[in-house]
């Protein structure tokens, strides 16, 4: 094993100082984005000017002061219910960036040890693993999430499920064909002549030269699932009142725009957006910087 744990393998400290290297020059204005929103989402009980559940104390229904009738106590205006727009995104914050990055997490975890046992043992448990994954994939997204809310209770937590059942598979197939080359390395086959049992070369030669594509997997993943976290808030299948989320307050403000209310939906609204971006230009960037590849162009 002296060998095999040498020069010839990739070690753990050059993969995690590529990784190093990679975040060091990020796009700025991604991380700006990112920095400022887990700043808010971590600190919102000191941010937030007002208790995000409660209406403000004497005020009513109130546009932004820069457009009509509104105060400076309030910057973002208040909902139908009196309570402060601004607080209720920052707290919202909190919950949409949670359940985004946990469920992309849980997804990741789902996908990463399916392609990896698949891709590396191969035969019949690789045969049956890609007719799972053909399968789920000819389900639709939005309509699977919806049946398994219907059928759940709905909660910040069962999200996180849903939409970790959801996006497995991307990493799955992904992974899969990485660990399909990784397995024929002179690496790995030395370490099965070693004597290394299947377990140990998936755990410590397999996994850790997939971790960057697993990376920029996840970080092109953050986005699309706080989409649909939002989608499922938006048709009342997400996190459940008086909760704030995202999603959910495009939803209760969807019939005021109409009456010309439209701050309500535009501060939530602009979030989302401004998430989806930086994490999928963060994405792309990861994606370039750690494909050797790529980053010699």
């Amino acid at each position: 094993m002296g060998v095999v744990s040498g020069a010839l393998l990739p070690s753990r400290r050059r993969v995690l100082g590529r990784v190093r290297e990679a975040l060091s020059g990020a796009p700025m204005l991604a991380v700006g984005i990112l920095t400022t929103l887990v700043f808010v989402a971590v600190f919102a009980p000191l941010v937030a000017p007002h208790d995000p559940l409660r209406p403000v104390p004497g005020v009513g229904l109130l546009a932004p002061p820069v457009w009509q009738g509104g105060s400076w106590s309030t910057p973002l205006g208040t909902d139908f219910q009196g309570r402060d727009v601004l607080s209720r995104v920052i707290y919202g914050a909190r919950v949409s960036l949670t359940v985004g990055v946990v469920g992309t997490v849980v997804a990741g975890f789902i996908g990463l040890v399916f392609g990896v046992v698949a891709g590396y043992l191969g035969g019949w448990v690789d045969q049956l693993a890609m007719r799972v994954i053909d399968a789920w994939l000819a389900l639709p997204s939005l309509i699977f999430a919806v049946f398994v809310a219907l059928v759940m209770r709905p909660s910040q937590w069962t999200i996180v499920v849903i939409l970790g059942l959801v996006y497995w598979t991307r990493y799955a197939r992904v992974i899969r064909g990485e660990v399909l080359s990784l397995r024929e390395r002179d690496f790995v086959r030395l370490a099965e002549v070693a004597g290394a049992s299947r377990w140990r070369i998936m755990r410590r030669h397999i996994v850790p030269n997939i971790l960057n594509t697993w990376m920029v997997l996840a970080s092109l993943t953050v986005g699309v699932v706080i989409i649909l976290e939002a989608s499922l808030s938006f048709l009342g299948l997400g996190i459940p009142a008086p909760t704030p989320a995202w999603g959910s307050m495009v939803a209760d403000a969807r019939a005021l725009v109409f009456a010309g209310q439209w701050w309500h939906v535009a501060a939530p609204g602009v979030l989302i957006a401004a998430t989806v971006f930086a994490t999928n230009m963060l994405g792309d960037w990861l994606r370039v910087r750690l494909d050797p590849k790529q980053r010699n162009l």
